[in-house]
Protein backbone atom coordinates (compact mmCIF):
# COMPACT_ATOMS: atom_id res chain seq x y z
CA UNK A 1 0.00 0.00 0.00
CA UNK A 2 1.54 3.06 -0.87
CA UNK A 3 1.52 6.41 1.24
CA UNK A 4 2.42 9.89 1.79
CA UNK A 5 5.31 10.99 3.72
CA UNK A 6 5.62 14.75 4.72
CA UNK A 7 7.97 16.98 7.18
CA UNK A 8 7.73 20.17 8.47
CA UNK A 9 11.16 22.22 8.98
CA UNK A 10 11.15 25.59 10.46
CA UNK A 11 14.15 27.97 10.97
CA UNK A 12 16.22 29.21 13.77
CA UNK A 13 13.79 31.86 15.22
CA UNK A 14 10.30 30.50 13.94
CA UNK A 15 7.67 30.76 16.65
CA UNK A 16 7.48 27.02 17.33
CA UNK A 17 10.91 26.77 17.91
CA UNK A 18 10.61 30.19 20.48
CA UNK A 19 8.02 27.89 21.99
CA UNK A 20 9.96 24.85 22.29
CA UNK A 21 12.96 26.46 24.21
CA UNK A 22 11.06 28.12 26.65
CA UNK A 23 9.04 25.00 27.48
CA UNK A 24 12.33 22.70 28.18
CA UNK A 25 13.67 26.04 29.99
CA UNK A 26 10.12 25.48 31.94
CA UNK A 27 11.02 21.55 32.41
CA UNK A 28 15.01 21.94 32.81
CA UNK A 29 14.16 24.61 35.50
CA UNK A 30 11.41 22.94 37.56
CA UNK A 31 13.74 19.69 37.81
CA UNK A 32 17.18 21.20 38.72
CA UNK A 33 15.10 22.68 42.09
CA UNK A 34 12.80 19.43 42.27
CA UNK A 35 13.80 16.23 40.75
CA UNK A 36 10.00 14.71 41.40
CA UNK A 37 8.65 17.23 39.61
CA UNK A 38 6.08 16.50 37.14
CA UNK A 39 5.57 19.10 34.12
CA UNK A 40 2.89 18.86 31.48
CA UNK A 41 3.52 22.33 29.65
CA UNK A 42 3.23 23.78 26.59
CA UNK A 43 3.74 27.29 25.02
CA UNK A 44 2.47 29.30 22.62
CA UNK A 45 4.30 32.37 20.81
CA UNK A 46 2.45 34.85 18.55
CA UNK A 47 3.28 38.31 17.85
CA UNK A 48 3.92 40.37 21.04
CA UNK A 49 2.40 37.41 23.21
CA UNK A 50 3.07 34.13 25.36
CA UNK A 51 0.93 32.03 26.36
CA UNK A 52 2.12 29.35 29.37
CA UNK A 53 -0.34 26.19 30.39
CA UNK A 54 -0.35 22.87 31.46
CA UNK A 55 0.22 21.29 34.65
CA UNK A 56 2.62 20.90 37.21
CA UNK A 57 3.23 18.97 40.62
CA UNK A 58 6.53 20.23 42.11
CA UNK A 59 7.86 21.52 45.39
CA UNK A 60 9.60 24.10 43.70
CA UNK A 61 8.06 27.33 42.77
CA UNK A 62 9.22 29.32 39.63
CA UNK A 63 8.81 32.46 38.41
CA UNK A 64 7.48 30.78 34.66
CA UNK A 65 7.44 34.82 33.10
CA UNK A 66 11.06 35.74 34.26
CA UNK A 67 12.20 32.28 32.64
CA UNK A 68 10.22 32.71 29.69
CA UNK A 69 11.83 36.07 29.18
CA UNK A 70 15.10 35.44 29.92
CA UNK A 71 14.78 32.41 27.15
CA UNK A 72 13.34 35.00 24.87
CA UNK A 73 16.43 37.61 25.04
CA UNK A 74 19.04 34.43 24.73
CA UNK A 75 17.31 33.75 21.43
CA UNK A 76 18.02 37.42 20.52
CA UNK A 77 14.69 39.22 20.95
CA UNK A 78 15.55 42.04 21.88
CA UNK A 79 14.66 45.37 19.97
CA UNK A 80 11.67 46.67 19.18
CA UNK A 81 11.50 46.72 15.91
CA UNK A 82 11.11 42.89 15.56
CA UNK A 83 7.55 43.61 17.07
CA UNK A 84 8.10 40.44 19.99
CA UNK A 85 10.46 41.81 22.51
CA UNK A 86 11.73 39.86 25.92
CA UNK A 87 10.86 42.86 28.39
CA UNK A 88 7.53 44.46 26.43
CA UNK A 89 6.05 41.07 25.19
CA UNK A 90 3.07 40.15 27.58
CA UNK A 91 3.74 36.54 29.44
CA UNK A 92 0.53 35.02 30.65
CA UNK A 93 0.82 32.06 32.46
CA UNK A 94 -2.02 29.52 32.61
CA UNK A 95 -0.07 26.86 34.70
CA UNK A 96 -1.44 25.32 37.60
CA UNK A 97 -1.58 22.40 39.83
CA UNK A 98 -2.04 18.85 38.62
CA UNK A 99 -5.87 17.99 38.44
CA UNK A 100 -7.24 15.17 40.87
CA UNK A 101 -7.11 12.61 38.28
CA UNK A 102 -3.62 13.47 37.64
CA UNK A 103 -2.95 12.85 41.19
CA UNK A 104 -5.22 9.21 41.50
CA UNK A 105 -3.16 8.27 38.51
CA UNK A 106 0.18 8.88 40.37
CA UNK A 107 -0.81 6.90 43.33
CA UNK A 108 -1.44 3.95 41.19
CA UNK A 109 1.23 0.92 41.55
CA UNK A 110 2.45 -1.74 39.00
CA UNK A 111 0.22 -4.14 41.05
CA UNK A 112 -2.98 -2.61 39.77
CA UNK A 113 -2.54 -3.78 36.36
CA UNK A 114 -1.27 -7.07 37.12
CA UNK A 115 -4.41 -9.39 35.49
Amino acid sequence: MPYLFTSESVSEGHPDKVADQISDALIDNFLAFDPQSKVACETLVTTGQVILAGEVKSKAYLDVQTIARNVIKKIGYTKSEYMFEADSCGVLSAIHEQCMLSKKVDDLVVEDFVV
